[in-house]
């Protein structure tokens, strides 16, 4: 197993920490300013993503193993909240589309 020097790990997990964090607030911006629910739904998944690195990080600067477990549990459920949210997205456009079809003119019936 590789030693490694605990204040160079600590001071690079630090500043991976607050990269993480500065990169959550840029997201979090891009989920309030739109400007279309696609754009929402992927920095939501983005934003996910940056959390699930944050937890991961921070088990490591903490040495503890437990963050681990949080981490593969959280990226499932970030997973599927996606497909979910990319699904409904699909479905409501797929409705407006059919909704303002014109009325098929002629009512001729083979």
């Amino acid at each position: 197993m590789i030693d490694f020097d605990s204040s160079l790990v600590a001071q690079t997990a630090q500043i991976g920490l607050f990269i993480l964090t500065l990169s959550m607030a840029l997201v979090l911006y891009r989920i309030v300013r739109g400007p279309k629910n696609a754009d929402r739904i992927i920095a939501l998944d983005l934003l996910s993503i940056l959390v699930v690195a944050l937890v991961a990080l921070y088990g490591i600067f903490s040495e503890n193993a437990v963050f681990l477990d949080v981490v593969f549990a959280y990226a499932l459920v970030a997973f599927l909240g996606t497909a979910s949210f990319a699904r409904y997205l699909e479905r409501s456009a797929k409705k407006h589309r059919k909704d303002s079809l014109p009325p098929k003119k002629g009512g001729t019936h083979d």
